[in-house]
């Protein structure tokens, strides 16, 4: 049963060109009809799957701390009505640093958040311009330090590997990112993914991505300076100190079961696969007409699910237990893992095992993609 809810946000005062994730412009958003439609989408999915007591609550978008805090608080009010929450719940809310949004921190914080994770890409100007951010580096640096005074927990994310950094660029902004002291950071390469704005740019030449050897360094400079300084990487992007990982992502990546409300939300309940309206206006007429905003409810296949929770769970620095994985779906290690290829990628150092564990290492986690394909078993992929 689901211990994780996520709510997805999906406005934005403007869309990033490297995003590709549901988020929408809008002139105005009214707040109420907001408000009426994401509290009838929490009710049905706690109708529809029960549940254990909640251990984790993301605020995801879009840019969710546009959301007013008393809108905030309603929905966690209702949650907790719902489901309950368990002691220690870890409720995150994904923010811009921009000041006015640092503004409501405070009252953020009084609604229930008590983590908040920063977008803020980078402590250069020039990068930001890039980016298309609308915060600048100062800004950036000052939310950091409201959030650090407001939220029990604090993270921030980087994107980096962007075109034409070095080595040396790279260190001094990391250097600077560590010396916060907050106990996680996310840490992306710069990825162009298809329809967005930097996937045109490139295709017309106005810029280039930085090529894969050069990346490739800025990603192992990144792990041997996390870790020395105490924030190893638990993921292939996200680094913490021990104890401090996202509880939620961590649900996703152990392919645990959870709730996901709002346009464009994913969720997993009881093998059920749900999807909700990605248009922000399809999603309210969907509610509005059934008290929901799924567009799509779909029963996943054991093999499916088997897959699903490998490619996830090889993405983690603990690995995949092939021995419960087995147990939950119902194959067979060697109908779940190529041997042969595992075999190979072991002998090479790209992969160990630790028993029934497996886990991609040092060496493997740069090629990691190529890594999942080779080996996940065909039978269970072809299943």
């Amino acid at each position: 049963m689901a211990k994780a809810l996520y709510i997805h946000w999906p406005f934005c005062l403007a869309k990033c060109p490297y995003c590709d994730f549901n988020s929408h412009v809008r002139e105005t958003v009214e707040q109420s009809q907001w408000q009426a439609a994401l509290l009838a989408d929490l009710r049905h999915e706690a109708h529809a799957g029960g549940g254990e007591k909640l251990e984790s609550v993301f605020f995801g978008g879009g840019t969710p701390s546009l959301m007013p805090p008393p809108l905030v608080a309603k929905l966690l009010n209702e949650a907790e009505r719902l489901w309950g929450f368990a002691p220690g719940i870890e409720i995150t809310l994904e923010a811009n640093p921009s000041s006015v949004e640092a503004a409501n921190f405070a009252a953020l914080a009084a609604a229930g958040v008590n983590r908040v994770s920063l977008g803020v890409q980078s402590f250069e100007n020039e990068a930001l311009r890039f980016l298309g951010r609308l915060h600048d580096a100062q800004e950036a640096v000052s939310a950091i330090a409201v959030a650090q005074r407001h939220f029990a927990r604090v993270s921030f994310d980087l994107i980096y590997a962007r075109p034409g950094q070095d080595e040396a660029a790279w260190r001094g902004e990391l250097e600077r990112g560590l010396a916060f002291g907050t106990d996680h950071l996310s840490l992306y390469q710069l990825t162009i993914e298809a329809a967005t704005r930097f996937a045109t740019d490139v295709r017309r030449g106005i810029f280039a991505p930085l090529d894969d050897e050069r990346a490739a360094d800025l990603f192992a400079l990144t792990r041997e300076m996390t870790a020395a300084a105490g924030l190893p990487a638990y993921e292939i992007s996200n680094h913490a100190r021990p104890g401090e990982e996202s509880r939620h992502n961590l649900t996703y990546w152990r392919y645990r079961d959870y709730v996901g409300i709002g346009p464009g939300a994913h969720g997993r309940r009881c093998g059920v696969a749900t999807q909700r309206h990605r248009k922000p206006e399809n999603y309210l007429a969907a509610v509005g007409a059934s008290g929901h905003g799924i567009v799509e409810e779909r029963q996943l296949g054991c093999a499916e699910q088997a897959t699903e929770a490998l490619l996830m769970g090889l993405r983690l620095g603990e690995g995949v237990d092939c021995a419960e994985l087995s147990a939950r779906f119902g194959f067979a290690r060697a109908e779940l893992i190529d041997a042969g290829k595992l075999a190979l990628h072991r002998e090479l150092g790209l992969v160990r095992t630790e028993g029934e564990r497996i886990v991609v290492s040092e060496a493997g986690m740069p090629l990691l993609d190529a890594l999942l394909a080779d080996l996940v078993a065909g039978e269970l992929v072809a299943a």
